[in-house]
């Protein structure tokens, strides 16, 4: 079971992918903690496995072998539905690609309005939440309306929305500017501040510096 301050852990965690050649392995026999109140940070080059372990802890790619617990219950055991639950109400996920976070036809205030009620609060703070990630202005602006950098801020928002157990975040910098990046890692540092739990992937040095914890992949292994 997971302990009393942590929020997150996988063990010995083997995750592949079929490909016309033959099965590619991803990660290896991963061990990581993730603790309660935290900005933890995973990073590595590109193609070391943080994409994966993240998508593995979300729930939205089973492993070949090995455990991962979210809050204390190992969602390896979940069934697909049990997961998907688990995913809507007690975690944010905010996956790389923009356009794989948002539902084409809702408006930005309607996506983090969506996501709250899925947490189960009344979306009264979604106004708040665009701006902060700095969106005025842009409240009734649909995905297709906004630019890259714009589509990952409304997910972001969404993610962040209605504080969740464990706040997922691939690469939530890579579509941005220095100073928008900058005003979200402020907004990460003031959602540890008020006791949610983010676990970002990154290979932005400005995210990195302003982690309270780093695991570094290599090859899909934990190198330090």
């Amino acid at each position: 079971m997971v302990g009393p301050d942590l929020a997150a852990r996988c063990r010995a965690l083997d995750v592949e992918y079929q490909v016309a050649s033959g099965a590619v392995s991803a990660l290896r026999g991963v061990e990581a903690s993730f603790e309660r109140g935290r900005l933890s940070v995973i990073t590595g080059p590109s193609g070391s496995g943080k994409s994966s372990l993240l998508r593995a802890f979300a729930g939205l790619q089973r492993p070949r072998a090995g455990q991962v617990e979210i809050d204390g219950c190992d969602i390896t055991r979940l069934r697909a539905g049990q997961r998907r639950w688990l995913r809507r109400r007690r975690l944010g996920v905010v996956l790389q690609d923009p356009a794989d976070n948002l539902v084409a036809y809702l408006r930005a205030d309607e996506q983090v309005e969506l996501a709250a009620r899925l947490r189960g609060t009344d979306g009264a703070e979604a106004p708040e939440m665009l701006d902060a990630v700095g969106l005025a202005g842009r409240h009734h602006c649909f995905p297709a309306d906004l630019s890259g950098g714009e589509q990952q801020r409304v997910a972001f928002a969404a993610g962040a929305v209605g504080q969740p157990t464990l706040l997922l975040a691939d690469e939530p910098t890579a579509e941005l500017d220095a100073a928008a990046g900058a005003t979200l890692v402020a907004i990460m540092r003031g959602l540890v501040s008020r006791g949610t739990t983010l676990v970002v992937a990154s290979h932005d040095a400005a995210v990195v510096s302003a982690a309270d914890h780093v695991v570094q992949l290599r090859d899909g292994r934990v190198v330090s």
